[in-house]
C-alpha cells in the first residue's frame, strides 16, 4: 500500500476560521486502510482532546483520538515548547534532574520568553522527529503527520527557522536541529493547507501568507473555504434581490410581513454576493480551491468525518 503523496500536512488560518476543525478532518481523510496518522497542536489549548471528546493529551504521549470509518487510526500529540525543552536539555546535555530544577525556578518559561525563536524550533523539532520515524521504519512510524499551526498571521514567521536561530546558535545541537527541520519544510513531503472563511478579514490574512510562504519557499497546497453555504441562485438573481427588485407574495401574509421577508432575503443575497467577490480574490491566488460546508449542528466526531469525505473528494490526498 503506498503512502499519501506528503508526509507533513501543515494547517494554518487566521483565528476563528475553524483551522483546528479542519487540521482534525484532514487527519482523518489521511488515515485509510490502516494508515496510522499523527495530528500535532502547538498552541497549548487542548483543541484536539475537545474535538474528539477524549481526556487532556499530556506530555509527549501519542494516544489515539479515533479509527476512522476507512481503516485508519489518529493520534494526538500535543507539544509545549518548555517540555521540549526540558527534552533538549537532557538530550544534548544530560540535565536531566538539573532541567526540571530550573524549571521550579521559571528559568526555562524565560527562556523561550526571551527567545521566542527557539520556542518554535523546539515546537517544529519534535514535529520533524515524528515524521522522520518512516524515514527509519520505527514501529511508532506514521504514515502522514498533520500540524495544526498558528494562525495566518504568524505563520511565515513560524517556518521561518533560520531566522529563528540567526541570533541564537550559529553552531551546535540547536543550529543542526534547526538546519535538518528547515530542509525538511522546504522539502517536496511538506506541504501548508490555509483555512478561511470568506470574509474579508480572513481571505486578506491568507492572501497575506501566501505571499509570505511563497517568499520563504515552504510549499503552499490549497486554500480550504470553510462554513460554506452553497447558494442555487445564479448571481443576476441574487443580484435583483438583494436590489429589492423581487416582490415576494406569501399566500397569507399582508404586505408588512412580504416586505419584512423580502428585506431578510436582500441581506442574504448581498452577502452571498460578497462571498462571491472573495471568493474570486481567492481564485487570483492560483491555487486550488476547497469548499467544506457549513454544519449547523456544531463539531463531533461524526462531523469530522463528513469533513474528512468532503476533503477526500477535492483532495488529491493518495500517492502520485
Amino acid at each position: 500500500m503506498s503512502g499519501p503523496r506528503h508526509t507533513l500536512h501543515i494547517v494554518s488560518g487566521k483565528g476563528g476560521t475553524g483551522k483546528t476543525t479542519i487540521a482534525a478532518g484532514l487527519a482523518c481523510a489521511l488515515a485509510t486502510r490502516g494508515r496510522r496518522v499523527l495530528l500535532c497542536e502547538v498552541e497549548k489549548r487542548q483543541g484536539l482532546s475537545e474535538l474528539f471528546g477524549v481526556p487532556p493529551l499530556q506530555g509527549d504521549e501519542e494516544r489515539r483520538l479515533t479509527r476512522t470509518p476507512t481503516g485508519g487510526s489518529v493520534f494526538g500529540l500535543s507539544i509545549d515548547a518548555e517540555d521540549a525543552l526540558r527534552e533538549y536539555l537532557e538530550t544534548f546535555y544530560h540535565l536531566g534532574l538539573a532541567g526540571r530544577a530550573l524549571d521550579r525556578f521559571g528559568v526555562i518559561d524565560f527562556v523561550t520568553s526571551i527567545a521566542p525563536g527557539l520556542r518554535d524550533v523546539l515546537l517544529t523539532g519534535k514535529v520533524y522527529e515524528a515524521v522522520r520515524r518512516s524515514t527509519k521504519n520505527l514501529p511508532t512510524a506514521y504514515d502522514a503527520v498533520v500540524l495544526d499551526a498558528p494562525p495566518t498571521g504568524r505563520i511565515g514567521q513560524f517556518l521561518n527557522i533560520h531566522e529563528a536561530v540567526s541570533g541564537i546558535a550559529k553552531v551546535g545541537p540547536i543550529r543542526t536541529q534547526a538546519d535538518s527541520v528547515d530542509a525538511l519544510l522546504r522539502s517536496r513531503s511538506t506541504i501548508v493547507h490555509l483555512v478561511t472563511l470568506l470574509e474579508d478579514m480572513p481571505v486578506t490574512e491568507t492572501e497575506e501568507a501566501v505571499a509570505a510562504l511563497r517568499d520563504s519557499g515552504v510549499g503552499v497546497g490549497t486554500v480550504i473555504e470553510n462554513m460554506v453555504n452553497p447558494s442555487p441562485f445564479e448571481p443576476a438573481v441574487l443580484a435583483d434581490v438583494a436590489a429589492g427588485a423581487v416582490a415576494l407574495d406569501v399566500p397569507g401574509w399582508d404586505g408588512h410581513q412580504n416586505a419584512a421577508l423580502a428585506a431578510e432575503f436582500a441581506v442574504e443575497a448581498a452577502r452571498t454576493l460578497e462571498q462571491q467577490v472573495r471568493h474570486d480574490r481567492l481564485l487570483r491566488l492560483g491555487l486550488p480551491l476547497v469548499q467544506v460546508d457549513f454544519d449547523p449542528l456544531g463539531v463531533d466526531t461524526g462531523s469530522l468525518f463528513a469533513i474528512a469525505e468532503q476533503l477526500t473528494d477535492q483532495l488529491a490526498l493518495e500517492a502520485a
